[in-house]
């Protein structure tokens, strides 16, 4: 056949491919660059498209093709291996389909791409020199949900390590710590992983008893998630030394009575063992003891006594004591029938210390009373005094006369 049939005979066949081939996916995103194989009008020329898709998904890599007169196309790999001779395979990748050979378009597809698939795939037209253009593939590994890591268990009143970690995406995703819906600042690290990177986010923070259990939650942003997140929750887990508080019954415990005693424990971990015992004696032989709860049947003045309640973990030991009174009811009707006898001696007493305070009080306005008597009485006696001493000189009327009152 001659070389012009030839051509002929394959744009007729690329024109019937063309009729059965899809339209170019929407997941690519090209850029167009122009390669011109002459200077005339007529000349061949050929256009490579560069694409970006995420990984594991499909590409479509396409050549265009303007003026074609039937010369060779060639497509070949980053590694410069061919893959396709026109539109014979030449390389044994199933992932590879030449969905598209005309003579205005040539487009094969990538199935299930890896990042190892990146790079520069050659687009090459033979004419009487050759001539090519390189369509370039980048793909994009968004990252999976990042882990927590606990350096080392968080201690009631001490500081909890934890690290964000994102081993796999490109490019490089962003981290953020997040608690009550505020961002915690945290040390960022990055490592190159040859064509994907590793990121790590670290914080630092105190924790108390009320911290156990609360949330915070690492977040990994990238360009390939649209706008999504992936989020890790974490609720801390601190550790402190248990609590102890026995809740004691209600009302006066009388002989025949019941006795039921429960022993509420906090503590992280949680204490398994509780021990109940009786301080000084050893426990009732009627005493009954299921987990938390002491109980002890039919009580009699010999249960009397301080039981105690005790647990521990591995951070710390509390315990609680409980004293057990148990009354025999004479006792009680007695101790009720002393009560009217106290009111009475206390109202004597006060009736008597009223009459003192009287008497103490007339005994005083008696004897001012006196003295107020004397002092007039002794004043009467200095006048008569003067009397005498006139008399005894002998003083005369000239002197005048004065009245004396004997």
């Amino acid at each position: 056949m001659r070389p012009h049939a030839m051509r002929a005979a394959r744009s007729s066949g690329l024109r019937r491919r063309r009729l059965l081939l899809p339209a170019p996916s929407s997941l690519a995103l090209r850029s167009l660059v122009l390669v011109l194989l002459c200077s005339t009008p007529r000349c061949q020329a050929v256009q490579a498209e560069n694409v970006t898709v995420l990984e594991g998904g499909t590409a479509e890599i396409s050549c265009r093709l303007q003026n074609y007169d039937g010369s060779i196309v060639v497509i070949q790999n980053p590694r410069r291996q061919t893959l396709f001779f026109n539109g014979t395979r030449a390389l044994k990748d199933d992932r590879f389909q030449m969905v598209l050979f005309s003579p205005r378009l040539v487009r094969i597809e990538l199935t299930n791409v890896s990042v190892s698939d990146e790079g520069g795939y050659f687009c090459q037209l033979y004419t009487d020199a050759t001539h090519h253009q390189v369509a370039t593939l980048s793909v994009s590994v968004p990252p999976e949900t990042p882990t927590v890591e606990v350096k080392q268990e968080a201690v009631e009143g001490g500081e909890v390590e934890l690290t964000c970690v994102s081993p796999r995406s490109k490019p490089a995703a962003t981290l953020r710590w997040i608690r009550n819906g505020r961002e915690l600042p945290g040390v960022v690290s990055q490592q190159d992983n040859m064509k994907t990177f590793s990121v790590s986010s670290t914080i630092r923070i105190p924790v108390e008893r009320k911290d156990n259990g609360a949330a915070l939650s690492c977040e990994a942003l990238h360009p390939a998630l649209a706008g999504q997140k992936k989020i890790r929750h974490y609720r801390l887990d601190v550790n402190f030394a248990p609590t102890v508080r026995i809740v004691p019954p209600s009302g006066i415990l009388r002989e025949g009575d019941s006795l039921s005693l429960t022993c509420s424990v906090s503590g992280n971990p949680l204490p398994r063992n509780i021990q109940w015992s009786k301080i000084n004696e050893s426990l009732p032989e009627r005493a009954e003891i299921s987990g938390p709860t002491f109980q002890i049947s039919r009580l009699s003045q010999s249960h009397n006594g301080t039981y105690l309640c005790q647990a521990q973990n591995n951070y710390g030991r509390a315990a609680d004591h409980y004293t057990l009174l148990v009354y025999d009811p004479g006792a009680v009707v007695e101790t009720h029938s002393a009560v009217p006898y106290a009111v009475i001696g206390g109202v004597l007493a006060l009736l008597v210390f009223t009459v003192i305070c009287a008497l103490i009080v007339t005994i005083w306005c008696s004897v001012r009373q006196k003295g107020s008597y004397l002092t007039h009485e002794a004043s009467g006696l200095d006048e008569h005094g003067e009397v005498q001493e006139a008399f005894l000189n002998g003083n005369d009327a000239s002197q005048g006369k004065k009245e004396y009152l004997l």
